[in-house]
Protein backbone atom coordinates (compact mmCIF):
# COMPACT_ATOMS: atom_id res chain seq x y z
CA UNK A 1 0.00 0.00 0.00
CA UNK A 2 2.52 2.17 0.62
CA UNK A 3 4.89 1.10 -2.70
CA UNK A 4 1.48 2.42 -4.47
CA UNK A 5 1.22 5.42 -2.45
CA UNK A 6 4.59 6.42 -3.53
CA UNK A 7 4.16 5.35 -6.77
CA UNK A 8 0.36 7.60 -7.27
CA UNK A 9 2.52 10.47 -5.89
CA UNK A 10 5.89 10.52 -7.82
CA UNK A 11 3.67 10.49 -11.12
CA UNK A 12 1.33 13.43 -9.54
CA UNK A 13 4.56 15.28 -9.32
CA UNK A 14 5.53 14.70 -12.70
CA UNK A 15 2.23 15.81 -13.69
CA UNK A 16 2.61 18.90 -12.53
CA UNK A 17 6.36 19.36 -13.77
CA UNK A 18 5.25 18.80 -17.41
CA UNK A 19 2.56 21.69 -17.24
CA UNK A 20 4.52 24.31 -15.64
CA UNK A 21 7.48 23.66 -18.24
CA UNK A 22 4.47 23.48 -21.14
CA UNK A 23 3.17 26.61 -19.55
CA UNK A 24 6.58 28.20 -20.22
CA UNK A 25 6.65 27.29 -23.26
CA UNK A 26 3.62 28.59 -24.02
CA UNK A 27 4.55 31.97 -22.68
CA UNK A 28 8.08 32.35 -24.32
CA UNK A 29 6.43 31.68 -27.54
CA UNK A 30 3.07 33.88 -27.38
CA UNK A 31 6.29 36.51 -26.21
CA UNK A 32 8.52 35.93 -29.26
CA UNK A 33 5.13 36.29 -31.29
CA UNK A 34 4.57 39.78 -30.10
CA UNK A 35 7.88 40.59 -30.18
CA UNK A 36 8.08 39.28 -34.12
CA UNK A 37 4.96 41.37 -35.22
CA UNK A 38 6.51 44.69 -33.18
CA UNK A 39 9.50 43.72 -35.33
CA UNK A 40 7.62 43.32 -38.69
CA UNK A 41 5.66 46.40 -38.33
CA UNK A 42 8.83 48.68 -37.45
CA UNK A 43 10.41 47.25 -40.52
CA UNK A 44 8.03 48.45 -42.57
CA UNK A 45 7.53 52.24 -40.84
CA UNK A 46 6.77 54.67 -43.80
CA UNK A 47 7.36 58.61 -43.68
CA UNK A 48 8.18 60.95 -45.48
CA UNK A 49 5.50 61.19 -48.20
CA UNK A 50 5.54 57.47 -49.25
CA UNK A 51 9.14 56.95 -48.85
CA UNK A 52 9.73 53.66 -46.54
CA UNK A 53 12.94 51.52 -45.12
CA UNK A 54 13.28 48.24 -44.48
CA UNK A 55 16.98 47.40 -42.80
CA UNK A 56 19.20 45.94 -45.16
CA UNK A 57 16.93 46.58 -48.19
CA UNK A 58 17.14 49.55 -50.68
CA UNK A 59 14.30 52.17 -49.51
CA UNK A 60 11.48 52.64 -51.77
CA UNK A 61 9.02 55.67 -52.63
CA UNK A 62 6.11 56.34 -54.52
CA UNK A 63 8.73 58.44 -56.99
CA UNK A 64 11.15 56.68 -59.64
CA UNK A 65 14.66 57.75 -58.70
CA UNK A 66 14.80 57.38 -62.70
CA UNK A 67 13.58 60.40 -63.82
CA UNK A 68 9.40 59.77 -65.22
CA UNK A 69 8.22 59.51 -62.25
CA UNK A 70 10.03 62.14 -60.23
CA UNK A 71 7.35 65.51 -59.83
CA UNK A 72 8.03 67.49 -62.60
CA UNK A 73 11.32 69.92 -62.91
CA UNK A 74 10.72 73.95 -63.37
CA UNK A 75 9.84 75.21 -66.38
CA UNK A 76 13.02 76.92 -67.99
CA UNK A 77 11.05 80.59 -67.22
CA UNK A 78 11.42 79.51 -63.99
CA UNK A 79 15.18 78.86 -64.16
CA UNK A 80 15.71 82.68 -66.02
CA UNK A 81 16.92 80.50 -68.79
CA UNK A 82 15.14 80.93 -72.24
CA UNK A 83 15.71 77.46 -74.11
CA UNK A 84 14.87 77.13 -78.13
CA UNK A 85 12.30 74.78 -78.53
CA UNK A 86 14.79 72.00 -79.78
CA UNK A 87 15.88 72.19 -76.34
CA UNK A 88 12.47 72.28 -74.11
CA UNK A 89 12.23 68.51 -73.52
CA UNK A 90 15.90 68.26 -72.88
CA UNK A 91 16.28 70.98 -69.60
CA UNK A 92 18.70 68.91 -67.56
CA UNK A 93 21.08 69.05 -70.30
CA UNK A 94 20.60 72.13 -70.80
CA UNK A 95 21.17 72.73 -66.82
CA UNK A 96 24.18 70.53 -67.58
CA UNK A 97 26.26 72.02 -69.92
CA UNK A 98 25.55 75.66 -68.39
CA UNK A 99 27.29 74.20 -65.34
CA UNK A 100 30.14 72.66 -66.88
CA UNK A 101 30.44 75.81 -69.20
CA UNK A 102 30.16 78.43 -66.15
CA UNK A 103 33.21 76.55 -64.14
CA UNK A 104 35.75 76.81 -67.39
CA UNK A 105 34.85 80.27 -68.11
CA UNK A 106 34.62 80.74 -64.06
CA UNK A 107 31.23 82.80 -64.59
CA UNK A 108 27.91 81.98 -62.70
CA UNK A 109 25.22 80.50 -64.32
CA UNK A 110 22.51 82.34 -64.99
CA UNK A 111 25.06 84.33 -67.31
CA UNK A 112 25.10 81.64 -69.34
CA UNK A 113 21.35 82.05 -70.77
CA UNK A 114 22.68 80.98 -74.68
CA UNK A 115 21.85 77.28 -74.33
CA UNK A 116 21.89 77.33 -78.02
CA UNK A 117 25.88 78.40 -78.30
CA UNK A 118 26.73 76.32 -75.27
CA UNK A 119 25.35 73.35 -77.36
CA UNK A 120 26.83 73.90 -80.53
CA UNK A 121 30.37 74.53 -78.41
CA UNK A 122 30.17 71.41 -77.43
CA UNK A 123 29.70 69.69 -80.10
CA UNK A 124 33.02 70.66 -81.70
CA UNK A 125 34.32 70.73 -78.58
CA UNK A 126 38.35 69.90 -79.21
CA UNK A 127 38.09 69.38 -82.75
CA UNK A 128 41.30 69.45 -84.42
CA UNK A 129 42.53 72.41 -86.54
CA UNK A 130 43.63 72.27 -89.64
CA UNK A 131 44.41 75.11 -92.18
CA UNK A 132 41.10 74.66 -94.74
CA UNK A 133 39.29 71.87 -92.59
CA UNK A 134 35.59 72.74 -92.21
CA UNK A 135 34.18 69.21 -90.48
CA UNK A 136 34.44 67.41 -87.52
CA UNK A 137 37.45 65.51 -88.18
CA UNK A 138 38.98 69.07 -88.75
CA UNK A 139 38.63 72.56 -88.68
CA UNK A 140 40.48 75.74 -89.07
CA UNK A 141 39.53 78.92 -86.83
CA UNK A 142 36.71 80.85 -90.18
CA UNK A 143 35.28 77.94 -90.88
CA UNK A 144 34.64 77.71 -86.98
CA UNK A 145 33.14 81.25 -86.74
CA UNK A 146 31.33 80.23 -89.44
CA UNK A 147 29.70 77.33 -87.58
CA UNK A 148 29.12 79.30 -84.38
CA UNK A 149 27.45 82.58 -86.33
CA UNK A 150 25.20 80.62 -88.58
CA UNK A 151 24.09 78.23 -86.01
CA UNK A 152 23.93 80.39 -83.16
CA UNK A 153 22.96 83.73 -84.29
CA UNK A 154 21.90 83.32 -87.74
CA UNK A 155 24.48 85.16 -89.05
CA UNK A 156 26.25 84.38 -92.47
CA UNK A 157 30.40 85.39 -92.29
CA UNK A 158 32.88 85.18 -95.51
CA UNK A 159 35.18 82.60 -95.10
CA UNK A 160 38.37 83.66 -94.40
CA UNK A 161 39.51 85.63 -91.22
CA UNK A 162 40.40 88.29 -93.14
CA UNK A 163 37.38 88.71 -94.88
CA UNK A 164 35.21 88.59 -91.90
CA UNK A 165 37.18 91.02 -90.10
CA UNK A 166 36.96 93.34 -92.79
CA UNK A 167 32.96 92.63 -92.99
CA UNK A 168 31.57 94.09 -89.62
CA UNK A 169 31.14 97.09 -87.57
CA UNK A 170 34.20 97.76 -85.85
CA UNK A 171 34.11 98.36 -82.05
CA UNK A 172 36.18 99.02 -79.10
CA UNK A 173 37.79 96.16 -76.55
CA UNK A 174 35.31 97.36 -73.61
CA UNK A 175 32.36 96.68 -75.90
CA UNK A 176 32.75 93.23 -75.82
CA UNK A 177 29.80 90.74 -75.41
CA UNK A 178 28.97 87.38 -76.29
CA UNK A 179 28.45 87.19 -80.10
CA UNK A 180 31.19 89.10 -81.45
CA UNK A 181 34.04 88.41 -83.28
CA UNK A 182 37.76 89.11 -82.04
CA UNK A 183 40.78 88.83 -84.53
CA UNK A 184 44.88 88.43 -83.90
CA UNK A 185 47.67 88.60 -86.31
CA UNK A 186 49.20 85.42 -85.30
CA UNK A 187 51.22 85.26 -88.83
CA UNK A 188 52.57 87.21 -92.27
CA UNK A 189 48.72 88.47 -92.61
CA UNK A 190 47.70 91.45 -91.11
CA UNK A 191 44.60 89.20 -90.15
CA UNK A 192 45.10 85.61 -89.58
CA UNK A 193 43.13 83.95 -86.81
CA UNK A 194 39.38 85.07 -85.54
CA UNK A 195 37.44 83.71 -82.82
CA UNK A 196 34.10 84.14 -81.01
CA UNK A 197 33.81 86.59 -77.85
CA UNK A 198 32.23 84.91 -74.85
CA UNK A 199 32.52 86.66 -71.37
CA UNK A 200 34.84 87.50 -69.09
CA UNK A 201 37.61 88.28 -71.48
CA UNK A 202 37.38 84.22 -72.89
CA UNK A 203 36.84 83.80 -76.35
CA UNK A 204 36.58 80.04 -77.91
CA UNK A 205 38.00 79.05 -81.21
CA UNK A 206 39.68 76.52 -83.47
CA UNK A 207 43.33 76.99 -81.87
CA UNK A 208 46.44 75.62 -83.99
CA UNK A 209 47.78 74.12 -80.79
CA UNK A 210 44.39 72.76 -79.14
CA UNK A 211 41.91 72.58 -81.24
CA UNK A 212 38.38 74.12 -80.47
CA UNK A 213 39.07 75.32 -77.22
CA UNK A 214 38.98 78.86 -74.91
CA UNK A 215 41.77 81.02 -74.42
CA UNK A 216 41.67 84.63 -72.84
CA UNK A 217 42.10 87.86 -74.11
CA UNK A 218 44.36 88.77 -71.60
CA UNK A 219 47.01 86.48 -71.90
CA UNK A 220 50.16 87.50 -73.18
CA UNK A 221 49.99 85.82 -76.16
CA UNK A 222 46.62 86.25 -77.22
CA UNK A 223 47.10 90.40 -75.74
CA UNK A 224 50.11 91.01 -78.44
CA UNK A 225 48.59 89.30 -80.84
CA UNK A 226 44.87 90.81 -80.40
CA UNK A 227 44.09 93.40 -83.48
CA UNK A 228 40.52 94.67 -83.08
CA UNK A 229 36.82 93.15 -82.97
CA UNK A 230 33.85 93.60 -85.03
CA UNK A 231 30.54 92.95 -83.95
CA UNK A 232 27.58 91.45 -86.50
CA UNK A 233 23.50 91.94 -86.12
CA UNK A 234 21.86 88.60 -85.73
CA UNK A 235 20.39 87.40 -89.34
CA UNK A 236 22.86 89.73 -91.25
CA UNK A 237 24.50 87.82 -94.14
CA UNK A 238 28.32 89.50 -94.85
CA UNK A 239 28.79 89.01 -98.74
CA UNK A 240 32.39 87.05 -99.35
CA UNK A 241 34.95 88.64 -101.72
Amino acid sequence: MNKKLLSYCFLCALLLSSCSQIKSLTSRDSSASEASTRKTKAKNVQFLDGISVTPGQPSTSKYSTMGPNLPKAKKAKDTETSLPEYLAGDIERANWLQLKYAIMLDATVEKLSNVSLLKLIDEWWGTRYCMGGTSKECIDCSAFVQVIMSGTYNVTVPRTAQEQYNSGNKIGMEELQEGDLVFFHTSGRSISHVGVYMLNNKFVHASTSGGVMFNDLNDNYWREKFRGATRVAPGSSLGTH
